[in-house]
């Protein structure tokens, strides 16, 4: 029996839908958020990415600033 979301169920079932039909769309509802909490753990690790490359190119800019600096004084 797969996991579902009571309150998704609930409320389907107060709109007037069938219970069978309820009962599935929770169960969907259910495997969706799984997914999504997936991606959200894995934008997390890209986002630590993200911040790694943007201090790695701040340090190589600053280095050719400085040696353009040096070239032209």
């Amino acid at each position: 029996m797969s996991t579902m979301i009571s309150e998704v169920y609930d409320a389907l079932l107060a709109a007037g839908a069938p219970e069978d039909k309820a009962r599935k769309a929770a169960e969907v509802l259910a495997s969706y958020e799984s997914q999504f909490a997936a991606i959200r753990n894995d934008l997390t690790t890209i986002k630590g990415d993200i911040n790694l490359l943007r201090w790695m190119l701040g340090f190589v800019l600053a280095g050719v600033v400085t040696l353009i600096f040096k070239a032209f004084a």
